[in-house]
């Protein structure tokens, strides 16, 4: 039996930190985020600030695949590394699936600015459960 996927709604959090939905499907979600608003102390975009965006990306896609299964998804791990910062525009999170399971998914999510830079790279990977 073939389940419609869910689409995207977005949180209280995820509107607070200016998220923007441009693509969504199981393989591939991808967002906007401004650094405005995201940044610590110093004036760089917050690190807490990409691994939440990541978070975001690599769940919703996985949501998105559990759906079709008649299942939802919850997160397992998730772990990021930074390679450079930002300071001013919009970051771009794009998520990929590394692995679409019954029982369980993986994502990359690269954060870019808006050269392309790489910012960050996060993995997360989610546990396919029964829907409550």
């Amino acid at each position: 039996m073939t389940h419609e996927p869910w689409t995207i709604q977005l949180g209280e959090l995820d509107r607070k930190m200016g998220i923007e939905i441009l693509e969504q499907s199981a393989q591939r979600v991808v967002a906007t985020m401004p650094v405005r608003g995201n940044t610590q102390s110093f004036g760089a975009l917050h690190g807490g600030a990409s691994m939440v965006l990541g978070e975001a990306l690599g769940s919703w896609a996985a949501v998105i695949h559990a759906s079709t299964l008649g299942k939802t998804a919850v997160g397992l791990d998730i772990s990021g590394t930074h390679h450079r910062g930002a300071r001013e525009g919009i970051v771009t999170g794009t998520a990929t699936a590394l692995q679409l399971g019954n029982t369980i998914t993986s994502h990359e999510v690269v954060v870019t600015d808006e050269s392309g830079a790489r910012l960050c790279t996060v993995r997360i990977t989610n546990l396919v459960v029964d829907r409550r």
